[in-house]
């Protein structure tokens, strides 16, 4: 859909999407941690606990 969009109204949209993340951080959410999250909102379930495990068993190898 992003793909749709003019070259004014993707200025405009990223624009409101800034805005969103700065309002988010002043009122003392964590940006990245937000991201974060938008971006697992895209993954299937099995994509996420592969990710998931994996992440888990490089952090063991690394004793953390």
């Amino acid at each position: 859909m992003f793909e749709l969009l003019t070259p004014e109204e993707r200025k405009a949209l990223a624009s409101d999407i800034k805005d969103i993340f700065t309002e988010a951080k002043s009122a003392g959410f964590d940006v990245r941690t937000i991201k974060q999250i938008i971006r697992l909102r895209k993954q299937e379930p099995a994509e996420i606990e592969e990710q998931e495990t994996l992440l888990d068993i490089y952090r063991r190898a690394l004793g953390m």
